[in-house]
């Protein structure tokens, strides 16, 4: 069945930070939480405090530089300064979110919480079609495990993806130069490749901002790992959170991968939050030239056919 956002019960709504949704080379969701929430304790406060998290670090893609030139570094593996890094990245990602049209995925959201209050575990499989800019249609294939932590988590996540890709959030949360203070802190030679390690911290105390570490690819210029914990503690009954995303390179673009969020709550216990990303499918791409080619001659470029 396709998913229909929840209605909004009679609770008081209370939003936190979260950290995935979709931007060209990433993805945002940010947390709710609720009074019954509190009534269990840490069980769900501690998986909404993953959220936050989820929806700032869906808007990886950073502004658009109006008049830099991207820098490359020579063949000898001349390492770039920070300015330049950013620059290249923010380059890179505006190029790639220009090309990606549409695709299709596959996400599985599972969380575990064992502590003082009460187990509990969950599952949810959903099938994503994303359009851009920032369409996102969610279909639930399967769910299993607690009905609660379905209900007032997972498909709250959805929820606040789907919000956070709205309005001013797109731009208030991105990965970007007027959001965040970046410092280049070392040079990795990973397996996939060079990576440049960038430390951020915001700017000011937006919920749905982190502070941490990202790696960004030294040859593609893009975003293949974050590390870090909210800019603002979601809650009074959490004591510490941590984060991990990754980004997989699909066809010509980086898309998330996994996302990993363990909190750490008041009283024992701990929660963890887990979004695992699978069977992409890049359904519609276009070549940033032909894209501005249709637009000065006011021409509309051909819908991929369905196979």
């Amino acid at each position: 069945m396709t998913y229909a956002p929840a209605p909004c019960l009679a609770m008081q709504w209370v939003p936190l930070p979260s950290c995935g949704s979709f931007d060209g080379s990433n993805i945002p969701s940010h947390g709710i939480q609720t009074i019954a929430m509190r009534r269990l304790g840490c069980t769900l406060t501690s998986a909404i405090s993953a959220a936050p998290l989820l929806v700032g670090l869906s808007f990886v893609s950073l502004a658009v530089a109006q008049e830099a030139r991207p820098v490359s570094a020579d063949s000898e593996g001349l390492k770039l300064s920070l300015d330049q890094v950013l620059t290249n990245l923010e380059q890179r990602n505006a190029k790639r979110a220009a090309e990606l049209q549409q695709f299709d995925a596959k996400r599985i959201y599972r969380m575990q919480y064992h502590g003082f209050f009460k187990d509990r575990d969950a599952e949810m499989v959903v099938n994503v079609h994303f359009s851009a800019p920032n369409s996102k249609q969610f279909t639930v294939v399967s769910q299993s495990g607690s009905k609660f932590v379905i209900d007032h988590v997972f498909k709250k996540l959805l929820d606040a993806e789907q919000e956070a890709g709205k309005g001013d959030n797109r731009r208030e949360t991105a990965l970007s130069r007027d959001n965040y203070s970046f410092a280049l802190v070392g040079y990795e030679d990973a397996p996939e490749g060079p990576q440049y390690v960038l430390s951020l911290q915001p700017k000011n105390n937006n919920k749905y901002l982190y502070r941490g570490r990202i790696w960004v690819d030294a040859k593609d210029f893009a975003v293949v790992r974050i590390e870090g914990e909210p800019n603002r503690n979601p809650s009074m009954w959490i004591t510490k959170t941590d984060f991990a995303h990754y980004y997989a390179k699909v066809d010509d673009f980086w898309l998330p991968s996994q996302n990993c969020t363990e909190t750490s709550v008041r009283f024992g216990g701990k929660s963890r939050l887990s979004i695992d990303y699978q069977d992409y499918k890049v359904t519609k791409a276009f070549p940033v030239h032909i894209i501005e080619t249709a637009r000065i001659h006011h021409l509309v470029l051909p819908v991929p056919l369905s196979d």
